[in-house]
C-alpha cells in the first residue's frame, strides 16, 4: 500500500478486523452440536495455533519465546482481557441473542474514551464524542425491538456480555500504555491460550463432530486470531477511541451477513441504525482533512 500514509493503512486494518469479527454469528449457526465450554475452547484453541504459528514464521521458534517473555505486566494483562471477552462473548452468545449481545458491546467507544481521558490524558476530539454518542444512538435504534424481550434468560446473557466491553476498553488502554516499545501481538496469543486452558476442564471430553471442527477451525484462525492480531497493529498508528470506534463495525456487519447467508431479513430500524453508524464512521475519519483541506 504505497500511496497510503501509516494513519491510512491503520484505518483499513480496523475496517478489515471488524469485518471478520463480524462473521461469528452466521458460521455458529451452521454448527451441528458445537455449545458453549466446548465451542469456546476450539476457537480458542485454534486462534492460539493460528497466532504462534504466525509469530513463527516471522521471527522462528526462539523468537516467539522471546517476544512473551517481552510483553511484560502490560501483556499479560492485555492477554487476560483477551481471553474475558473470547469467553464472555460466545457464552453471551449461548443465552441471549445476537443483537442483544451486540447491543451491550456497543458502550465500549464510550468506555474507551473515559479511560482514554482518565489514565492516557488522551484529548478527544470533539468529532470523536459526537460520532460515538451518534453511533451508540444508531446501534440502540437497530435492536430497539430486540431490547424489548430483556428477562430471564436474556437478562443473563446480557450481563455476561457486559464484561466484553469493560475488558475491550482496558485491552486498548493497555496497548497503547505499552506504546511503540513492546509488541502487544503476543499477547493475543496469551489470551488465546488463557481462554483454551479455562475451558478445557468444562469441556472434557471432547466430542465435536469434524463438520464443526472445520467451522471451528475458521473461527479460531479468521474471526479471532488474524483481525485481533490486525487490531494491535492498528492501533500504533490510531487513537484508543478512534480503534473502538472503527470496531462498531463488527455490530453493523453481523446482522448483514446473517441476513445474506443465514436467511434473517434485517429489520427497518437496522437499515436506520446502520446508516447512523456508518454515518457517524465516515465522520469521524473525514472531518480532519476536509478540516486540513480549508484551512
Amino acid at each position: 500500500m504505497p500511496h497510503f500514509t501509516s494513519h491510512q493503512r491503520a484505518i483499513l486494518l480496523m475496517i478489515i478486523a471488524p469485518t471478520l469479527w463480524s462473521i461469528a454469528g452466521v458460521l455458529t449457526r451452521h454448527l451441528d452440536s458445537a455449545r458453549g465450554f466446548e465451542l469456546t475452547f476450539w476457537r480458542s484453541f485454534f486462534s492460539a495455533i493460528f497466532v504462534a504459528g504466525a509469530l513463527m514464521f516471522q521471527q522462528g521458534p526462539g523468537g516467539v519465546v522471546r517476544t512473551v517473555r517481552a510483553v511484560g505486566g502490560l501483556g499479560i494483562l492485555s492477554g487476560m482481557m483477551w481471553c474475558v471477552m473470547f469467553v464472555c462473548f460466545m457464552f453471551a452468545l449461548t443465552r441471549t441473542t445476537v443483537a442483544n449481545t451486540l447491543i451491550v458491546m456497543s458502550v465500549s467507544p464510550l468506555l474507551t474514551a473515559f479511560l482514554a481521558w482518565m489514565v492516557l490524558k488522551e484529548r478527544i476530539a470533539q468529532r470523536t464524542w459526537l460520532a460515538i454518542m451518534a453511533a451508540f444512538i444508531g446501534i440502540s435504534w437497530m435492536f430497539v425491538n430486540s431490547m424489548s424481550e430483556v428477562g430471564g434468560q436474556h437478562l443473563v446473557g446480557m450481563l455476561i456480555a457486559s464484561a466484553v466491553p469493560v475488558a475491550a476498553a482496558v485491552n486498548l488502554i493497555a496497548i497503547k500504555r505499552a506504546g511503540h516499545g513492546v509488541d502487544l501481538i503476543p499477547a493475543v496469543l496469551l489470551g488465546s491460550v488463557f481462554s483454551a486452558a479455562l475451558m478445557l476442564p468444562f469441556a472434557w471430553p471432547l466430542q465435536t463432530s469434524l463438520h464443526d471442527i472445520a467451522i471451528l477451525a475458521t473461527l479460531g484462525f479468521f474471526q479471532l486470531g488474524l483481525p485481533c492480531m490486525l487490531m494491535v497493529r492498528a492501533m500504533k498508528h490510531l487513537s484508543a477511541p478512534e480503534v473502538s470506534l472503527l470496531a462498531l463495525l463488527e455490530v453493523l456487519l453481523g446482522p448483514l451477513w446473517a441476513w445474506m447467508w443465514a436467511g434473517e431479513v434485517p429489520a427497518t430500524e437496522t437499515l436506520i441504525g446502520g446508516a447512523v453508524v456508518i454515518g457517524a464512521l465516515v465522520f469521524n475519519e473525514l472531518a480532519p482533512a476536509r478540516a486540513r483541506q480549508f484551512s
